[in-house]
């Protein structure tokens, strides 16, 4: 009896003491391994055998074969077995210092690779998406800062001008009174007056759907029609292309500086045209079907007549009768944004304002206002007056102050152009369209 209970009560403090080596075990294997590898670290030579559980049971085995009753029913593993059991599970290591240094530091390497490999293949993609848009630059006109609002003058009413303001103005009617219809009645009479009115902006950019002069808004992404400067031939001639954005802009009506004033334009802000739409500003020979007499103008003759414009644009205003000349920016021909003759940003910049007015014009979209016929109501003119408008620069540089703020078409930049370009944000342009009003106030 007493054998027996003992033996059980041996047999219970066993299984116990196990479960509880088992637990150790398990706690003292991380431990171990940490300062393993920290011995590995500080570069410690050991030989190790793998932290299994059959080491904690081996120890327990040989401590309780001591301590072991003679007439035990509780079967314990001889040390040999639980070598034999531990070999099996996990075998014998050595570590070297050198090795085990450079495995930890092959590992990391790998992991620091890896990583930044990732993070170069981010930016490298960032990188090319970016060099495949340019920035888009731009800036609100604002109407008290950025627009010359002595351009208004001269004001005359019949052939007496009100006020000149040292602008240049073009011939007004004399007749007074002037007569127009006005439904119920075939003829009405009233007074001829004449002023200048701001009426368009215009965008010349290299970024297509870069709305200059809405603050740089960028409406969509292209890699179509983008601007380029280039230089072919033995004689180094520079090449470039420009998209046009073309806004109506009543901004007298907006202001309410003339709120009685019937001949203003009642519209509100709008976005008239965009040329990376239209497939006839890309292709030169395409737009042959807009201007088929632009063959009638590639020619040394037709060009030198220009000189003529030129010379009158700079001194006064431009001849009407040279259609096809853009005075000293070039020709107005064909009617595309490719400019086979860059002088530089500002000069081809308003040249494509003028082939855009006059694309316009031959599209019907831009009517007369100005002179005798133009007094009761708006005119179709197929081919562009260049005398009927004026232009002003906005951006980068506005131009508010003296006697070149606001120019007729084809007169020199020579003059007032200098420093109105330059690099990052100045190699787009606005401009702010002026056009002459004639208008028979009833």
């Amino acid at each position: 009896m007493t054998l027996q209970s003992r033996s059980s009560s041996e047999e219970t403090f066993y299984n116990g003491f196990y479960f509880s080596a088992a637990i150790v075990s398990e706690a003292s294997e991380n431990r171990k391994s940490f300062f393993q590898k920290l011995q590995v670290f500080w570069g410690a030579q050991y030989v190790y055998k793998s932290q299994t559980k059959t080491q904690t049971i081996r120890k327990a085995s040989a401590e309780a074969r001591n301590d072991q009753p003679s007439k035990s029913s509780l079967k314990l593993l001889s040390s040999k077995e639980v070598d034999n059991a531990d070999d099996k599970e996990g075998e014998k290591k050595q570590v070297n210092t050198k090795k085990g240094i450079v495995n930890f530091l092959k590992e990391k390497l790998q992991l620091f690779l890896s990583i930044h490999w990732c993070l170069l293949v981010v930016i490298i993609s960032i990188f090319i998406s970016c060099s495949n848009s340019k920035a888009c630059s731009g800036r609100f006109v604002n109407p008290i800062t950025d627009i010359c609002w002595s351009c208004l003058f001269p004001i005359s009413i019949g052939p007496v001008r009100v006020n000149g303001g040292g602008r240049e103005d073009t011939h007004n009617p004399s007749q007074i009174p002037c007569f127009c219809p006005k439904p119920p009645f075939p003829l009405v009479p009233g007074i001829p007056v004449g002023f200048w009115e701001p009426a368009r902006l215009v965008d010349v950019t290299r970024v297509p759907f870069c709305m200059v002069s809405m603050g740089g808004l960028k409406m969509g992404n292209s890699t179509v029609g983008y601007g380029v400067h280039s230089s072919n031939g033995d004689r180094q001639t520079q090449n470039s292309f420009y998209q046009v954005h073309w806004y109506v802009y009543p901004v007298i009506y907006w202001l309410e500086l003339l709120i009685d004033f019937l001949c203003l334009e009642q519209q509100s802000f709008d976005v008239g045209y965009i040329t990376e739409l239209d497939p006839l500003w890309n292709a030169d020979e395409l737009s042959f079907i807009l201007n088929p007499e632009a063959v009638l103008f590639g020619n040394p003759i037709a060009q030198a007549a220009c000189a003529a414009d030129c010379t009158a644009a700079t001194a006064g205003f431009p001849l009407n009768p040279l259609f096809w000349c853009g005075g000293c920016q070039g020709s107005l021909y064909p009617f595309t944004g490719n400019n086979a003759a860059h002088n530089g940003g500002v000069q081809a910049s308003l040249l494509m304002v003028q082939r855009m007015m006059a694309k316009l014009h031959r599209e019907l979209l831009l009517w007369g206002t100005s002179g005798k016929e133009a007094l009761c109501q708006k005119i179709p003119l197929p081919i562009i007056k260049k005398s009927q408008y004026k232009t002003q620069m906005t951006y980068p540089r506005p131009t508010t102050r003296g006697p070149m703020a606001c120019n007729p078409l084809g007169r020199t930049e020579v003059i007032w152009g200098s420093g109105r370009e330059f690099p990052y944000k100045g190699e787009d342009f606005g401009y702010l369209i002026w056009r002459k009003r004639n208008c028979c106030i009833l």
